[in-house]
C-alpha cells in the first residue's frame, strides 16, 4: 500500500518543522544499512542533539523548497540519501556520525549546508575536527582560572614586595 497524498503532506510539513529548528544538514548515503544500524546512528545523533531524517529526495525537496538557507542541499540529494540535521554542536553530531562511519564502514558523507553555503565532503569532514561546545566551555574555563591566578600571585606580590624593600632598607640603616 502507497502512501496517500495526506500521508506525503504530512511528512513534508514535519521535515520543514526539523528544518526550521537546525542549523546545519548533512546528506550521507545509507545504502547498505540494516534497520538496527540506522538505529544506533539515530541513538548516537540524539545524544548530540541532532536527528537523522530519511524520507524520499522529492519529499524533502519538497520541505527545503522556499527556503532559501536551504537550496544548496538539493543538489546532494541523490540515491538513498538520509539528512542529519544538527542544532548547536555542529561538531559534535558530525564526530559522532564520523565514529559510527568507521564502525559499520556502510556510509558515505556526501556535503552539507551550513548558513546556506553548500560544504563538499572535505569540508563537512573538517567540522568534526572542531572542538566541540564543552571543549570550548573547558577551554574558556581554564584560561580564566589562568588569568584569575595569574592576578592572585601579582596581587600577593606587591606586598611580599614592599614588605621586602623595607627590611633591605631597615638592614642598611643597621650597618
Amino acid at each position: 500500500m502507497g502512501r496517500t497524498l495526506e500521508d506525503k503532506k504530512k511528512i513534508v510539513e514535519d521535515l520543514k518543522a526539523t528544518l526550521s529548528q537546525a542549523e546545519s544538514a548533512f546528506v550521507i548515503d545509507y545504502k547498505g544499512l540494516s534497520v538496527a544500524q540506522i538505529g544506533d546512528l539515530r541513538n548516537r545523533l540524539r545524544e548530540t542533539d541532532a536527528v537523522c531524517k530519511i524520507s524520499k529526495n522529492t519529499l524533502m525537496k519538497r520541505a527545503i523548497d522556499g527556503q532559501e538557507q536551504w537550496q544548496a542541499l538539493e543538489s546532494l540529494l541523490t540515491g538513498t540519501s538520509a539528512v542529519l540535521l544538527t542544532k548547536e554542536d555542529i561538531g559534535s553530531a558530525v564526530k559522532a556520525y564520523k565514529k559510527f562511519q568507521k564502525d559499520t564502514k556502510k556510509t558515505e558523507l556526501l556535503g552539507g549546508v551550513l548558513e546556506g553555503k553548500l560544504l563538499g565532503q572535505q569540508d563537512a569532514e573538517a567540522l568534526a575536527d572542531l572542538p566541540t561546545k564543552d571543549e570550548l566551555y573547558a577551554r574558556i574555563a581554564i584560561g580564566i582560572n589562568a588569568v584569575a591566578t595569574k592576578i592572585a600571585l601579582g596581587i600577593k606580590e606587591v606586598p611580599a614586595s614592599i614588605g621586602r624593600g623595607i627590611k633591605a632598607y631597615a638592614e642598611k640603616d643597621e650597618e
